[in-house]
């Protein structure tokens, strides 16, 4: 396993990572669950990712009773939650990023994730009923409490992180260390353009989600075949909808000549492109198969194959890398 800084933090975090969207508490079995955690912590990963909004609650609570039961050394993992969604329940103060809902919904995360701390902590999503003051200094108090070590957002504009920021700046808090973007051979711009002035100027660190685009750069689509996929799922219409475009079709059946050709399964290939990026921090890998985990595990061994030469390949294929902002 490869480990990489957070970011300009001291943080170290394995260059792959385990989530649970969409699996834990939902897809899969607990069981199926466990020997992932498992199969994920002895290979070097050590970061798993979680929020209140998955399976409403239920993700963290499955995650919780695994670590609990594997009784690994705390400071051998890292764990993750994000606030906005909230679980079950909806309503006022139930949502968002006020100081109340920011606060109540760690304290709840920690119950369910059965730890006493978080090590990283995300703002799931930007709110733009809340002042930004009020969600930084929120993060500040959760920190100064001990009971998260490192916050950051996810999904957020430039501009909205570069606000948080300025506002830590001003109150002599601390910012926000890391963001979780989706990254892939389609979702390209904010990796590669909008965050550029992020990773120089204020070193912001990545945990990098979707990297195969919601299975689409999986190899399981090239065929049309959705069946038995988080596709497959109840309530995915508009995911699928969106992920079998069929321009987006005909790009990734190129990309799996391509990939013939290298003799590598196009999941392995897409997974590596990521990691070329020294601006990612980690991968985010979810699973629903121990095998298919197994196998995406040893992606590094492939990164070294993607010569400049493949990356210009995998360009001029995809027709997706980003023009520069001339600012």
């Amino acid at each position: 396993m490869e480990y990489r800084r957070l970011g300009k933090s001291g943080l170290q975090v394995s260059a792959l990572s385990l989530g649970s969207w969409l699996t834990f508490g939902n897809q899969i079995s607990d069981k199926v669950a466990d020997e992932l955690m498992g199969i994920a912590y002895d290979a070097g990963v050590n970061f798993f990712d979680n929020a209140e909004g998955y399976a409403e609650g239920k993700s963290e609570e499955v995650m919780g009773k695994i670590l609990k039961s594997q009784k690994w050394e705390r400071e051998s993992f890292i764990v993750s939650s994000k606030v906005f969604f909230g679980t079950e329940n909806k309503g006022p103060n139930r949502v968002g990023l006020s100081r109340k809902h920011v606060i109540e919904a760690c304290n709840a995360a920690l119950k369910r994730l059965q730890v006493d701390y978080l090590d990283l902590y995300f703002c799931h999503r930007p709110d733009k009923q809340t002042p930004i003051e009020e969600t930084v200094w929120a993060m500040n108090t959760l920190l100064q409490q001990g009971k998260i070590l490192y916050w950051g957002t996810s999904e957020w504009s430039a501009a909205e992180i570069m606000e948080a920021i300025v506002v830590a700046k001003q109150y002599n808090l601390i910012g926000p260390t890391m963001e979780q973007p989706q990254y892939n051979l389609i979702e390209r711009n904010k990796l590669e353009n909008e965050y550029l002035h992020l990773f120089k100027e204020h070193g912001l660190g990545t945990t990098i989600w979707s990297p195969l685009a919601s299975g689409l750069l999986s190899g399981k689509y090239t065929t049309g075949d959705t069946k038995n996929t988080r596709l497959d799922l109840n309530g995915m219409d508009w995911l699928k909808d969106r992920v079998m475009a069929e321009e987006k079709m005909k790009k990734v059946v190129e990309l799996q000549k391509l990939a013939d050709k290298m003799n590598l399964p196009l999941a392995k290939l897409s997974l590596a492109w990521c990691l070329k990026n020294p601006n990612v921090s980690t991968m985010i890998l979810g699973a629903s198969k121990t095998s298919q985990l197994k196998e995406n595990l040893t992606v590094l061994e492939v990164v070294p194959l993607l010569t400049d030469k493949v990356m210009e390949d995998i360009d001029k294929i995809m027709g997706t890398k980003p023009e520069l902002s001339p600012f």
